[in-house]
């Protein structure tokens, strides 16, 4: 299926967006490991980090995007289950998160779909 301008404009743009993430998560992966409710937090920040970055990489040159977008899909559900869920009732800014990341999921799944 070919990929109209727009549309690959804006996986571009997502791309750019993931792969920022991922420098986030590797630049203060010691702050974010406090949130990660499972052991190794550090750990688990660093390989979210490259995933995130990978993922970039991937949608940016259109390699192995249906493979990219439903494991960052998957990463983004595993967050949501296990960070924001059981905080989303504690104030705004976590209700926030909790959505901005149920719609990056969104379109990590229609990029997965645009893709081989």
């Amino acid at each position: 299926m070919k990929t109209i301008v727009p549309t690959r404009i804006a996986i571009i743009i997502y791309a750019v967006v993931m792969g920022l993430f991922g420098i986030t998560h590797l630049v203060h992966a010691k702050i974010m490991a406090a949130v990660v409710p499972i052991p190794g937090g550090v750990i688990w920040v660093y390989i979210t980090g490259l995933g995130l970055i990978l993922a970039a990489i991937s949608f940016i040159i259109n390699v192995q995007v249906k493979l990219a977008g439903y494991l960052l899909a998957l990463f983004l559900l595993i967050v949501i289950v296990l960070v924001h869920i059981p905080h989303a009732t504690e104030d705004l800014p976590s209700l926030t998160m909790l959505l901005k990341d149920v719609a990056l999921m969104a379109a990590a799944i229609m990029v997965a779909n645009t893709g081989k």
